[in-house]
C-alpha cells in the first residue's frame, strides 16, 4: 500500500510481529543507504520486519524530491546490483513489544519540499451576495467572488502554477506547488471564535434568502449565502494548510488565495465582509501542533483597514506580534474604532506586542509604506525574532482601489514581501484579505508570488519622493510610544518610574523663561500680568513688554509661534544631545531692531500646548491650530483692552508669525470694531503664513471691512502655498488682505528674506507720523488731542507713566486699575554691554 504522512495523537503499545527464534534468518532486503546515497560510505540505520497488516501499524512514508540524475526507480534488489548485508542475529523473545504511532487527526496532504506553495479552491467563489439584497441589478458587492479567480488566473497566465485543465506531466519545477485545501474543523475555528458563532454560521446552510438578508442587516457590513459556511471553512482550512506546510518545511513559503477575508471577524460575530478570522486560526493551529518549531508568530497586516479582529484575538498574547498599517483618519475610517490608533500597544503580558501604524489620511504610497517598514516594522520584527511570519495581505491599499484611496504599486508590495522574507528563516505565509479592484489585486498578488519564488522585486518608481509629512509624524509618534517596549526604538520614553523623573521639566517652559530673562537683561522688558480665565496659566512668561509700553510711542505687538529646534541624533543610539541641538528664533532680531529704532514692544509667544497639569511624562500632541488661534484672539483682545487702547501709543502695528498666531489676530480685528477706527485703531497688520490656510476678515456690521484690511495689511505667503495654485478656482479676494508670494517655504527663511521690507514699511509709517506731528506741534493741546486716543479732562490731557520700581502705574487714564507689571532682576552689567553673561546674538 502507498505510504502516508499522518498527524498523530497519543502513541500506543502493541505486540510486535517481528520474527522470533530464528537466529539463522537471512535478510533479503536492501540497505536503504545504498540506494539513497548511491554507494556513499555513509550508512543509515534500517529496521527489518515482516510485512504487516494495516491494522497492526500506521503507514508511513517520506516524500523526497527525486535526484536530478534519476530517471527511474529500480524495482528489485537484483536490478539494483547491490550486495546484501550479512545476516544479523535476532534476539529470542516470547513477548516483544513495539511503540506504535497514534492514529491521525486528519488525512494528510502531499507537498513538495523546496517550492512556493499555493492554495486555491474554486469552491470559495460560491459565497455571493443574494440578488434580493442588491440595490440594483448591476450593483455588485465589493467582496466579489471574482477576486480570487482573477488572482489565480493572473498567476497561472504568468506560468507560475498549473491550472485544473493542465496535466500532471506538464508540471514544471519552477511552478508553485498546489496545496490541497480542506474545511477547517470546529475545534480549529473555536481556537479563536466562540462555539455559538461557529454554530450560527453553520446554520446559514438551512436559512431562506429572506432570513439570510435579515441576519445580515443586523450585522456590520456583511452578507450571507447558503454556501457562506462552506466557503468560510474552506478559507480557514486553506490558511491552516498553507501555514502548516511552511512550518513543517514541506514548502519554502506559501500564498493562500482565499475568501471570504477574515481580519475584521470578532470572536463572537462576523464583521466587515469577514466570517471567520482565517489568519489567527492558522496561527493558533500551528502553535498547538508545532509548539517547538512555531512558538512566536508575527502577523503583518498591510490591508488598508485596521484588522480589529486580529488585534483583539492576540492583544494580551506575548507570543504573537501584530503589526498593522492602515488608514485611520482620526478613527473615522472603517472599522472606525479608537483602538486602531498608535497608542494601543497590547495588554498584560502582551504589552508591546501590538503595533499600529495609523495613516492620518488617504493617499499613502510606496514611499510611505517603505519608510514605515524601514523605521518601525523591520526593527521591531527583527527584535521579536519570529518562528513564522503570516501576512494578512489585503491589496486595497493598491493603486486604483477606490475603497482604499492609496497608491501602493505591485513593486511596493514585492519590496515589503522581500523584507519580511529575511525573518523566520524565510518561513512566510501570505493569506489574502481585502482588495476590491480586480486588476490591482491581480497585479499585486502576482508581484508578491514572484518574490516568494525568489525573483528580485521590480524597481520602485524613479520619481519616488520622500514620505509625506503626515507619514513621518505618525512614524515618529509610534517610535516614541513603542520605545517603552523595544530596545531598537528611539527616542526612549520618559516615565514616572524613572528615579530622576521628579527633576525633569519640559524644555518649552525652560526656553521661554530663558528668553524672558535675556530680553529683560538686554532691553529691560518685563512680563505682563494676564488675568483672564482660560488663558492666564497658558501665557505665564509668554507675554513680555518694554518699560514704556504705555507711553506715547509707536508700538509693535508681535504674536509668534515658539522657537524652532533642529538637532542631529547619535548615529548609533538615536539619542539627541544638547550639544547637537540648535534653537532658531528669528523673531528676536525684529525685537532688537524695533527697540533700536524707537518702537515699544509687546512680545507674545503662543505656546503649542496649554499649561500641563500633573505632567506624567507622556507624549502630548500640540493643540489643534483652531484652538491656538482662539487663544491668540482672546489674548490679543485682552492686550488691546487693557494695555493698548486706553493709553497713548501713537501708532499700533500687529505682526503675526505662523498660522495660529496670525489667525488669532485676524479674528481679533473681526470681532473688535474699535481696532480699525481710523483715529484710534491699528495702523497696519503684517503676517507670515507657511503651511496653513489664509484667513479672511469678516464683520457682519461693516461691508467695507475687506477694503480696510487690504489697505492696512501685508501678508507674506510661502512659495508653494496652495493659494498660488493656478488651477485654484477661487481668485484672490481683498478680504484675504494684501498677499505677497515669498521665495521660500519655512517661516524662518521668510522672516529673514522679508525683514528689510518690513523694516522699511514700519519706518515709513513712523516717519510720516513724525512729520505730521511736527507740523501740528504748535496747535493747542485741545486741538491736538482730537487726533489722539488719550481722553481729556477739562482742557488738559492726562499723561501716563510707569514706575517700574513699584511695579504699578503712578497715574492711570483708565477708570479701572491696571494689573501690576512684573520685572526680572536686571544684571549688574549694562544691558547692552558685551560683557553681560546673558547677551546673545540671534
Amino acid at each position: 500500500m502507498d505510504d502516508v504522512d499522518f498527524m498523530m495523537g497519543e502513541d500506543s503499545i502493541m505486540p510486535s510481529t517481528e520474527v522470533n527464534g530464528n537466529v539463522n534468518h537471512v535478510h533479503t532486503t536492501v540497505d536503504p543507504s545504498k540506494i539513497a546515497l548511491h554507494g556513499s560510505s555513509l550508512e543509515v540505520p534500517f529496521h527489518y520486519s515482516e510485512p504487516r497488516s494495516p491494522g497492526n501499524m500506521a503507514k508511513k512514508t517520506v516524500f523526497a524530491a527525486p535526484l536530478a540524475s534519476e530517471s527511474s526507480s529500480p524495482t528489485d534488489s537484483d536490478a539494483m546490483d547491490v550486495e546484501s548485508p550479512p545476516p544479523r542475529p535476532v534476539p529470542v523473545s516470547d513477548n516483544v513489544q513495539v511503540r506504535i504511532p497514534p492514529p491521525p487527526k486528519f488525512l494528510p496532504l502531499p507537498y513538495s519540499s523546496s517550492k512556493t506553495g499555493l492554495v486555491y479552491d474554486s469552491r470559495m467563489r460560491f459565497h455571493v451576495e443574494p440578488i434580493t439584497s442588491m440595490l440594483r441589478s448591476d450593483d455588485i458587492h465589493p467582496e466579489d467572488p471574482r477576486r480570487i479567480q482573477e488572482i489565480f488566473n493572473e498567476i497561472q497566465q504568468a506560468g507560475l502554477v498549473q491550472g485544473a485543465e493542465d496535466s500532471d506531466d506538464s508540471a514544471s519545477n519552477e511552478q508553485c506547488w498546489r496545496i490541497q485545501t480542506r474545511v477547517a474543523t470546529k475545534g480549529e475555528i473555536c481556537l479563536i471564535h466562540a462555539p455559538a458563532h461557529y454554530e450560527a454560521m453553520r446554520d446559514l446552510q438551512f436559512k431562506s434568502e429572506a432570513e439570510l438578508n435579515e441576519m445580515a442587516s443586523a450585522q456590520d457590513s456583511i452578507y450571507f449565502h447558503n454556501s457562506t459556511f462552506e466557503c468560510a471553512t474552506l478559507a480557514a482550512g486553506g490558511a491552516i494548510e498553507a501555514c502548516r506546510a511552511v512550518v513543517r518545511g514541506d514548502v519554502r513559503n506559501a500564498i493562500a488565495i482565499i475568501r471570504p477575508p477574515g481580519h475584521h471577524a470578532e470572536c463572537e460575530a462576523p464583521s466587515g465582509f469577514c466570517i471567520f478570522n482565517n489568519v489567527p486560526i492558522a496561527a493558533r493551529v500551528c502553535q498547538n501542533d508545532f509548539p517547538e518549531q512555531c512558538r512566536r508568530v508575527l502577523i503583518l497586516d498591510w490591508d488598508v483597514h485596521h484588522g480589529n479582529g486580529i488585534q483583539h484575538a492576540f492583544y494580551d498574547d506575548p507570543n504573537v506580534l501584530y503589526i498593522s498599517l492602515h488608514v485611520f483618519k482620526g478613527g473615522s475610517f472603517y472599522p472606525s474604532l479608537p483602538d486602531g490608533d498608535y497608542m494601543y500597544c497590547g495588554d498584560a503580558p502582551g504589552v508591546g506586542r501590538n503595533v499600529n501604524i495609523p495613516w492620518p489620511d488617504h493617499g499613502m504610497g510606496d514611499a510611505e509604506y517603505i519608510y514605515a517598514f524601514q523605521e518601525v516594522v523591520m526593527p521591531v520584527a527583527t527584535e521579536f525574532d519570529p518562528d513564522l511570519v503570516i501576512i494578512s495581505a489585503g491589496f486595497d491599499a493598491a493603486e486604483g482601489d477606490a475603497l482604499g484611496g492609496c497608491h501602493v504599486s505591485p513593486a511596493g508590495y514585492a519590496h515589503m514581501t522581500h523584507m519580511l522574507m529575511r525573518l523566520a528563516k524565510g518561513k512566510v505565509a501570505v493569506c489574502l484579505e481585502g482588495g476590491y479592484n480586480l486588476r490591482s489585486i491581480a497585479r499585486s498578488a502576482l508581484a508578491v508570488t514572484r518574490t516568494l519564488m525568489l525573483e528580485p522585486p521590480d524597481r520602485l518608481a524613479e520619481d519616488l519622493g520622500p514620505p509625506n509629512a503626515g507619514c513621518v509624524q505618525v512614524v515618529e509618534q509610534i517610535k516614541r510610544e513603542q520605545s517603552k517596549y523595544w530596545k531598537c526604538m528611539y527616542p526612549k520614553h520618559v516615565s514616572r518610574a524613572d528615579p530622576s523623573f521628579f527633576a525633569t521639566q519640559r524644555l518649552h517652559d525652560v526656553i521661554r523663561e530663558w528668553q524672558s530673562k535675556v530680553l529683560a537683561d538686554e532691553h529691560l522688558m518685563t512680563p505682563l500680568t494676564i488675568k483672564r480665565q482660560l488663558i492666564t496659566q497658558s501665557f505665564e512668561h509668554n507675554v513680555i513688554a518694554t518699560r514704556d509700553v504705555l507711553g506715547r510711542h509707536p508700538l509693535l505687538v508681535i504674536f509668534h509661534d515658539p522657537p524652532a529646534f533642529s538637532s542631529i541624533s547619535d548615529p548609533v543610539t538615536g539619542k539627541t544631545d544638547l550639544h547637537n541641538t540648535w534653537l532658531t528664533d528669528v523673531s528676536k532680531s525684529y525685537i532688537d531692531w524695533a527697540i533700536r529704532n524707537g518702537f515699544e514692544i509687546i512680545d507674545a509667544n503662543i505656546p503649542k500646548v496649554v499649561t500641563i497639569e500633573d505632567d506624567d511624562g507622556e507624549y502630548i500632541r500640540a493643540d489643534d491650530p483652531e484652538v491656538r488661534a482662539s487663544q491668540t484672539r482672546e489674548l490679543a483682545s485682552y492686550l488691546w483692552e487693557n494695555y493698548i487702547e486706553p493709553y497713548d501709543a501713537s501708532q499700533v502695528y500687529l505682526m503675526g508669525i505662523g498660522g495660529a498666531a496670525f489667525y488669532g489676530l485676524v479674528d481679533m480685528l473681526s470681532n473688535n470694531e474699535n481696532c480699525t477706527d481710523p483715529y484710534t485703531g491699528i495702523k497696519h497688520i503684517i503676517g507670515f503664513v507657511a503651511d496653513s490656510g489664509i484667513r479672511s476678515i469678516k464683520r457682519a456690521t461693516d461691508d467695507n471691512i475687506g477694503h480696510w484690511y487690504y489697505e492696512h495689511s501685508l501678508i507674506f505667503v510661502a512659495n508653494s502655498h496652495d493659494v498660488w495654485n493656478p488651477n485654484r478656482q477661487k481668485k484672490h479676494r481683498r478680504k484675504w488682505g494684501k498677499l505677497k508670494r515669498s521665495e521660500h517655504e519655512s517661516i524662518h527663511e521668510m522672516l529673514i528674506e522679508n525683514q528689510e521690507e518690513v523694516q522699511e514699511l514700519l519706518l515709513q509709517y513712523k516717519s510720516e507720523y513724525e512729520e505730521e506731528d511736527e507740523r501740528t506741534s504748535n496747535v493747542t493741546d485741545d486741538v491736538l488731542d482730537r487726533g489722539l486716543k488719550s481722553p481729556v479732562i477739562g482742557s488738559r490731557r492726562i499723561e501716563m507713566s510707569v514706575d517700574l520700581s513699584q511695579n504699578v502705574p503712578t497715574s492711570a487714564r483708565s477708570p479701572t486699575k491696571l494689573p501690576p507689571v512684573g520685572l526680572f532682576t536686571v544684571s549688574s552689567h549694562s544691558p547692552r554691554s558685551p560683557k553681560s553673561p546673558m547677551k546673545r546674538t540671534f
